[in-house]
């Protein structure tokens, strides 16, 4: 189901052969004769979503914009991509860090940054800012208590991504870096779909060595490669084993990007690396 959302906006409970909530031919065509999305589809509007054209311009102001992936939790992901925005900062590059882990948020706590709240100006979102050139966006500035769940189900999650891409004002940056929740799911649909116009430069995967976190490395891999996002891969261990980065999945690259040594270290990483422009 996921593959066919991708292709189009399908419902989840949608007939086979569902041509997709945005085509014209949405609740009219023989493939949705007793669909129970029919009535809705029909009468929804079409044509381009005019949030998506705000998007891209938005994106404009972007050089740069990296996903950093996993398929297992507690891998160092959120760590990486910290690390990652913290290496691109100290080389005086304007980094963005967006944290679209919308139920586990951990970004702000990495970053020192509980209690902080998001200002609104006629630009939109301002960014809560950990060095001048190193900005960052989470769900978690949004929070009254940082305990409080959010119980959230797909289409409320899809909104927020939108809206983060939409209205947060990162101003002129040269490199967003995204941190996804682990998984296939809902966010990183919705990433993919949103920043399809945008060339989105390629998507770290952050996993251990284990066999049980690379069999979901491998679903995250086939994910990159469905919405055409290049990939690198670093593993990385708490227990700090020895063992090759990437295990023989993909090479360590990330055209136009390359991974290379890293300014700063990266907790519980094997390598420090990092991206930078050739």
């Amino acid at each position: 189901m996921a593959e066919r959302a991708l292709a189009a906006e399908v419902p989840a409970d949608a007939n086979a052969h569902c041509p997709g909530t945005s085509s014209e031919t949405a609740g009219k065509s023989e493939a949705c004769a007793g669909c129970p999305n029919q009535e809705i589809c029909a009468t929804a509007p079409k044509g381009p979503d005019p949030d998506l054209i705000a998007i891209e311009q938005r994106m404009r102001n972007i050089k740069h914009k990296i996903l950093v992936l996993s398929g297992k939790g507690g891998v160092g992901k959120s760590t990486f991509s910290a690390q990652l925005a913290f290496a691109l900062a100290a080389r005086s590059k304007e980094v963005g860090l967006l944290d679209i882990d919308i139920c586990g948020p951990s970004i702000p706590k990495m970053l020192g940054l509980e209690g902080e709240e998001i200002h609104q100006s006629n630009a939109g979102w301002s960014p809560v800012y950990v060095e001048d050139n190193l900005g960052v966006m989470s769900i978690g500035f949004m929070l009254q208590n940082p305990d409080d769940a959010v119980i959230w189900r797909g289409p409320r999650k899809n909104a927020l991504i939108k809206q983060f891409l939409k209205d947060v004002d990162w101003g002129v940056i040269d490199y967003l870096v995204v941190d996804a929740p682990p998984g296939t799911s809902d966010e990183h649909i919705s990433i993919a779909q949103f920043l399809k116009a945008s060339n989105v430069d390629g998507a770290i995967i952050v996993t251990t060595p284990q066999e049980v976190s690379i069999i979901d490395v491998r679903k995250e891999i086939n994910f990159c490669k469905k919405v055409q996002a290049a990939c690198g891969s670093s593993r990385s261990s708490i227990a700090h084993s020895p063992l090759p980065v990437a295990h023989g999945l993909l090479p360590v690259t990330l055209c136009p990007l390359r991974i290379t040594h890293c300014l700063m270290p990266i907790a519980y990483c094997l390598l420090p690396i990092v991206c930078c422009l050739l």
